[in-house]
This record gives structure tokens, C-alpha cells and sequence, in this order.
């Protein structure tokens, strides 16, 4: 069947030209912006990111252009636009819905620093020490299993478990090159070291894991039964929860390396065309208000202030044993994390 213009734009395959029209989109309109309006680039879901930028519009008048990024190039994409733009930036803040590449970005010298007053009562272990970025809502790694196919006492309690036989073919895994995933493949190689994450990756290829386009698609499989168990974000596995299908979720590794945490990220973008309106954008993000709001949504998002008020299947922060990394460390791994994966899974 012929497809449309529309429909061939609007296909999975041409994620990377969404990307590149919605940049002439707002080139265009480089000369028209005006002190009301900012631009945002958010890798995080458009379903979860647009309501809470049109309350900021709302609430204070200024107009957002947002840019969202798409599941298949999750994060990279923006990551690679505002590289390529730095000559000439046409973000006013990014808007990450992880932290290791926003410290790419920092040391490529993209972003400006600032500190929110929003922020004060942030932990410090999710602030930059010279204020380019600042953590908020974080998800976790986590696994999602069927339950029609997996009881209680069949769960994994570690990722370490899932290259063990039983396990054969029956674990999913998105690309390891983008998004979440890239990053605790990272997280792994900065808290374990290379030898040992190496060894956990080729057992998982050698175990015949199911390597697919992202977060989502592990969760619909999970979801439809075709593979008991896989590897998520807690956003992802709380909308099919939600949803009522027959799926759990587990934090794994809470008596060994923990859990891996991932924050969301605001950053200022450097030489911006609309720095106050950027810095009135960032002060709402790292609002309560805002974790409050993405921790009752679907994603599910945990907010890293305990005493932010969330619904009972959140967990606080504190109850949760995290994976001890430090979040520059998994910045400087992303590339031979990447390269290692690429090597391993898709050449």
C-alpha cells in the first residue's frame, strides 16, 4: 500500500527528519522572538512534558516552543542539535529527562550556569557544583515482569541473574546506544568497571536477550506476554499498571549495587535568545509544585525531595537503595559504553 507524505513523516523510520523540520520550524522564526517567549528542547515524553510547559505558559504568560525528542534517538538527538547549534543557539533551556549527557553538554561548553533559588532545598548530590545543571524527578531502572508468566518466587532479585539459562531468551532489552538505557549501561561500567559490565552485557547477547527500539516497546512485550521479563523505567512500567495489565515492576539489586536513579536535568543553554524567560522556565521545573505534578501523573516520577507530597505507589527517595555513582563518572563512560554496545549488539 502507497503511503502518504503524511504518513511516511509521521513513521517511525523518519524520527531524525521530525527532527530536522521542527529546527527549520523554528529557525524561521529566529528574528520574531520577543522577551515573552522561550524555547525548550525536552527529551522527556511529550505526553508527560507538554502539560506541565503549558501551565508554565499559562501561569506567567510567556509563550514556549518546545522541541521533544522521539523514542528511537531518545536524548541523542537534542544532545547532538544543540552541539551543532552552539555557534549559533536557538535553545533557551534543555530539558533532559536524564543527567549524563546534560554533563556532555557542560563540558562541551553548551550550557550557562544558574542557580535556581527554586533549587535550594534540593539535595546537593543533584545540583552541579558551578550550577550549569540541576536535578529533579527522577526514575529508576527498573524491571518489569508479567505476572501470568512469572510468580513471586520466580523473580530475579539482581540484572546480574538475567545471563543464568533459565533466562534464555525470555529478557528484553532497549538499544543500549540512546536514552536511559545508555545510561545505566554507563551507570555499570562507573560503579562496577569494564571488565565486569563487559562480562554482564556478552552474557546477556550469549543468552540470547531481545535487544529492541526503546523503553516503551520492552513494556508493550512484556505487557503482551511474548517475554516474561524486561528491562525499563519506572514512567513506562507504571502506565501499563496503571493501565491494569497483568505486570509488575521490581527495583532489582536493593542487597547488592542498588538501583539505578536518573533524575530529570534543567539547564540553561548558553548564548540562548531568551536567557529570563529560560531562567523563569527553570525556576518552575525545580518547583514542588512540578514534582508533585510528575510524581501523581502516569510517569510515576519520584520525587527526589521526600517531603514533596506523592501517591502511595511512589516510593520516596530515601527507600530506595540507589546504585552510588557519580554522575560525572557516567558522563565519562557513555562513549566507550556505547561503542562496547554497538560492537556487541548491532554490528
Amino acid at each position: 500500500m502507497a503511503l502518504t507524505l503524511a504518513d511516511w513523516f509521521n513513521n517511525g523510520r523518519c524520527a531524525w527528519l521530525r527532527i530536522i523540520v521542527s529546527g527549520l520550524l523554528l529557525a524561521g522564526l529566529g528574528g520574531a522572538r520577543a522577551a515573552d517567549e522561550v524555547v525548550v528542547y525536552t527529551s522527556l515524553d511529550q505526553v508527560y512534558s507538554q502539560p506541565i510547559l503549558d501551565a508554565f505558559a499559562q501561569e506567567t504568560g510567556i509563550r514556549v516552543k518546545a522541541v521533544y525528542d522521539v523514542e528511537a534517538a531518545k536524548t541523542t538527538g537534542l544532545v547532538n542539535r544543540l552541539i551543532a547549534e552552539q555557534s549559533r543557539p536557538r535553545a533557551d533551556v534543555f530539558w533532559n529527562s536524564e543527567v549524563g549527557r546534560t554533563l556532555v553538554l557542560e563540558d562541551k561548553g553548551v550550557l550557562a550556569p544558574y542557580r535556581s533559588p527554586a533549587a535550594a532545598d534540593i539535595p546537593d548530590q543533584f545540583k552541579d557544583p558551578d550550577g550549569f545543571w540541576t536535578g529533579f524527578a527522577a526514575r529508576a531502572r527498573v524491571l518489569i515482569y508479567n505476572k501470568t508468566l512469572l510468580s513471586e518466587d520466580q523473580l530475579p532479585k539482581s540484572i546480574f541473574e538475567l545471563t543464568q539459562p533459565r533466562w534464555q531468551g525470555r529478557v528484553t532489552l532497549g538499544y543500549p546506544l540512546f536514552g536511559t538505557t545508555a545510561t545505566q549501561v554507563a551507570a555499570l561500567y562507573a560503579a562496577l568497571g569494564a571488565q565486569q559490565t563487559e562480562a554482564f552485557l556478552s552474557g546477556l547477547k550469549a543468552n540470547g536477550v531481545i535487544i529492541v527500539d526503546g523503553n516503551a516497546m520492552t513494556r508493550d512485550l512484556v505487557v503482551q506476554g511474548e517475554v516474561p521479563i524486561g528491562f525499563t523505567d519506572t514512567d513506562d512500567a507504571s502506565v501499563a499498571i496503571r493501565a491494569g495489565k497483568p505486570v509488575g515492576m521490581l527495583f532489582p539489586d536493593q542487597d547488592g549495587v542498588g538501583t539505578l536513579l536518573i533524575p530529570n536535568t534543567a539547564a540553561l543553554i548558553k548564548g540562548g535568545p531568551n536567557p529570563e524567560s529560560g531562567r523563569r522556565l527553570i525556576d518552575y521545573l525545580l518547583s514542588r509544585e512540578v514534582e508533585r505534578r510528575l510524581a501523581f501523573s502516569e510517569s510515576m516520577q519520584i520525587p527526589v525531595r521526600d517531603d514533596v507530597e506523592r501517591p502511595p505507589q511512589v516510593p520516596p527517595y530515601a527507600g530506595i537503595k540507589a546504585m552510588q555513582v557519580d554522575y560525572a563518572d557516567i558522563a565519562a563512560n557513555l562513549d566507550r559504553a556505547a561503542r562496547f554496545s554497538r560492537d556487541l549488539f548491532v554490528r
